[in-house]
């Protein structure tokens, strides 16, 4: 009888329990909704890719058109069967004048430039898509690698928040903070009656040819576009906050989609070499130091082949961070560690591999991972220098200040 009583007595180890989870679940979702995590991070990657590809179109300029032009030994007729096979999405099969292709392309290197200032992002960065989009799959045979990733990124890039930090458009967002504005203008709607305005006149007279899925696309970000123009605008404060909330979940989850990107990215890449003979028997960076293609710096490519021992190091080493590198997540130390690690083996590769823009693609997207604290570090040395070097000039251009005592 003592013991039922006991048995009675005694706190269920699951009491409390339901609470406690909803409260997590709770505190889990305003987080995610609350606002738009990770802002330096997305600011870098937006920064880092269009950097990277304005760079590439600028070295490529010479050549632009026997790579993405009119005189491509993939000609038009090969692009179009290919794109009408795998439905992939390129503004320069629209027409084969050498002027559109010149729009295209320089247009493209401007938006990279808009991009990377911050400057109306959320246009900036579905212009920048189109571009790279339209090059890339205009002559599929190019690349090396780092085309693939930017493909990808301009595309995330889309549905994030990425022009919240270091941009033009979070100085603009400041002051009119500071004038009690809402920090949108005439410019953000401009921009968004001419992109409608390019895009209805190129369907309605058959200058382009797009498939059904972009379509619904490219119309649908233009009306997502001009709701949240009209969210901002409305007396109704429970629309914006509805949109902030929507923005903020869309942005989140296209963080997570990056930072799983580049995951599945060095673990595909770390198990495949772990199936090749050369890399088991650590002399798989043998064999490119001997490839014209990867050896612009021959006496620095043989100095490091000469020594067995280091190469094989740094094929194991490879190895080994990638796969690593994913479970590395779960500690905050040694997900650091190996980040520092992939980031030298990257500049490395760029020097003497000569895949600058390989490099600094992967660079780039292995910073999603960075932590905050160091980002907002470089942030302000950033600005620390930009501000020596304006306010420099700005006591340059001032006129030379008189003594009112010597006129006296």
């Amino acid at each position: 009888m003592s013991v039922e009583k006991d048995m009675a007595r005694a706190h269920s180890p699951f009491k409390g329990m339901g609470t406690k989870l909803d409260t997590a679940i709770a505190r889990g979702l305003n987080k995610v909704t609350g606002a738009a995590l990770a802002p330096y991070q997305a600011a870098i990657v937006r920064i880092g890719f269009a950097l990277t590809f304005g760079l590439y179109l600028l070295r490529e300029w010479p050549h632009r058109l026997e790579l993405y032009g009119t005189t491509s030994p993939w000609g038009f007729d090969l692009a179009h069967r290919l794109v009408a096979s795998n439905k992939a999405f390129t503004v320069l099969l629209w027409s084969n004048d050498r002027l559109w292709f010149e729009l295209v392309y320089h247009g493209t290197i401007v938006a990279c430039l808009l991009l990377l200032v911050g400057w109306h992002t959320r246009t900036m960065s579905l212009l920048f898509m189109v571009g790279v989009l339209s090059l890339l799959n205009r002559n599929v045979l190019l690349g090396d690698g780092g085309d693939t990733l930017i493909h990808l990124m301009a595309s995330y890039l889309v549905l994030t928040r990425c022009g919240q930090v270091w941009s033009l458009d979070a100085r603009r967002r400041s002051r009119a903070a500071t004038l009690g504005g809402d920090g949108s203008n005439a410019v953000s709607v401009t921009l968004w009656v001419v992109c409608g305005l390019g895009l209805a006149l190129a369907e309605v007279t058959g200058f382009a040819d797009i498939p059904l899925s972009w379509v619904l696309i490219l119309w649908g970000l233009w009306v997502v576009q001009a709701l949240w123009f009209w969210s901002v605008r409305s007396r109704f404060s429970e629309v914006r906050a509805v949109f902030d909330v929507v923005a903020n979940l869309v942005h989140n989850s296209a963080m997570l989609v990056i930072a799983a990107q580049v995951c599945l990215l060095y673990a595909t890449a770390g198990w495949y070499k772990i199936q090749g003979p050369r890399w088991q028997d650590g002399t798989a960076l043998h064999y490119p130091l001997h490839l014209n293609y990867f050896s612009p710096w021959v006496p620095l490519s043989s100095a490091l082949d000469s020594r067995s021992m280091i190469v094989t190091l740094i094929t194991y080493g490879t190895v080994f961070a990638q796969v690593a590198f994913p479970f590395a997540l779960l500690n905050r130390r040694v997900k650091n560690v190996l980040l520092a690690i992939l980031i030298t083996e990257h500049a490395t590769i760029a020097v003497i591999c000569g895949l600058p823009f390989f490099s600094m693609a992967m660079v780039f997207a292995d910073m999603v991972f960075m932590p905050t604290n160091a980002l907002r570090w470089v942030g302000g040395k950033a600005a620390a220098a930009r501000d020596r070097i304006t306010g420099r000039r700005r006591r340059n251009k001032a006129p030379p200040r008189t003594d009112v005592r010597a006129r006296v």
